[in-house]
């Protein structure tokens, strides 16, 4: 149980360290002008998209999986399913960003850069409950 314990921290610090990255991309993106500039951007977003991807998904893998050990305590536990959501929100975040992505490759302009900025902080939000939901565990039962 420990090494799943030990995987999913490290999916999950993977999976972070690009979607924290990726946003601050398309703030570049949408405010710069140069052709050649953007199309370097673009390949950047989407090597760094396809990079993080596989992480989404072995992070939430092995949290079911280090779930699955002891389920019927989890399933008891409002912080565990405040967490879920916020996870369900990172994902469908991470998804956004794809969207994002193919937008941007089609050649539109999807959003000002100051809306990436603001964008850019969601990730940091899921975080911090995140972790405090894990580890302070507020409405335990």
């Amino acid at each position: 149980m420990l090494w799943i314990r030990a995987l999913h921290i490290i999916f999950v610090i993977c999976w972070f360290a690009g979607i924290f990255y990726l946003p601050r991309l398309f703030v570049y993106h949408a405010m710069n002008e140069n052709s050649d500039t953007r199309a370097q951007l673009l390949v950047m977003e989407q090597k760094l998209y396809r990079f993080i991807t596989p992480f989404a998904f072995l992070a939430i893998g092995f949290g079911i999986w280090l779930a699955s050990f002891n389920y019927q305590y989890y399933l008891a536990q409002p912080w565990f399913w405040c967490k879920i959501a916020f996870v369900f929100a990172l994902a469908a975040y991470h998804f956004q960003c794809g969207r994002y992505i193919k937008r941007f490759v089609a050649g539109e302009q999807p959003r000002p850069h100051t809306f990436y900025r603001w964008f850019n902080e969601a990730p940091v939000i899921a975080l911090f409950a995140i972790v405090i939901l894990v580890v302070v565990k507020p409405f335990s039962q």
